[in-house]
């Protein structure tokens, strides 16, 4: 990054920056640069693409409806029913 850049940076987004914080940001990002020119010089022409690097394996269930509770057992421990449903204080007048 350059100085010029920086300044811009700095003033789109209201920052103000003493010398040696510019310095430390500019050297922040020469260093990136530098990790992305080391990894742009690694050669990947015969790997092969991945999404991801450990085998990914999904365990599920067959999809199939099922009713494992009834409404009758799910309402046994409700403090009050009617007709099927749940009975609940008024909350809104």
């Amino acid at each position: 990054m350059e100085r010029d850049v920086l300044r811009r940076l700095c003033l789109l987004n209201q920052l103000s920056l003493t010398d040696t914080q510019k310095d430390d940001v500019i050297n922040f990002f020469a260093d990136r640069d530098a990790d992305t020119a080391t990894l742009n010089a690694i050669d990947t022409e015969n790997v092969e693409r991945m999404v991801h690097v450990m085998p990914v394996l999904t365990v599920v269930r067959e999809d199939k409806a099922s009713q494992p509770f009834s409404r009758e057992d799910l309402q046994a421990g409700a403090p009050e029913t009617d007709e099927g449903y749940w009975c609940v204080p008024r909350v809104l007048e």
